[in-house]
């Protein structure tokens, strides 16, 4: 993995939990956290394939103080994982708005730093 924060956005399986790539296998149990939109049905999937990662609730319901703890964790170098309760998160639940605020916050810290550049040039 990269030393800069990456957010994977990973696809979970819809009825059979071994319908999982061993990609995203391997992704979830190298990452620093997962972000699960209910933690009790991804610990499912996680016991289903012996992954003991740390995870941290994200969903519809999720507070701006959590959305930036997440976005801290990304400028803080962390691997983050994206998973929904089934099937691909960002189609249509709480991912879609994780997705829209990261990219928000991190380009206006993004165009903070370079206009505090220029102005020391």
């Amino acid at each position: 993995m990269s030393d800069k924060g990456q957010l994977f956005v990973i696809g979970t399986p819809i009825g059979n939990l071994e319908d999982i790539t061993l990609r995203a296998i391997s992704t979830l149990k190298n990452v620093d956290v997962i972000l699960a939109e209910d933690t009790r049905n991804s610990k499912k999937i996680l016991d289903a394939h012996n992954i003991d990662t740390k995870m941290m609730s994200y969903h519809d319901h999720s507070s701006e103080k959590e959305i930036k703890k997440i976005v801290d964790l990304l400028l803080d170098g962390k691997q983050l994982a994206l998973i929904s309760d089934a099937g691909t998160p960002t189609i249509s639940d709480p991912g879609y708005g994780l997705i829209r605020d990261c990219i928000k916050m991190i380009s206006a810290l993004f165009q903070f730093q370079v206009y505090h550049q220029l102005q020391l040039l």
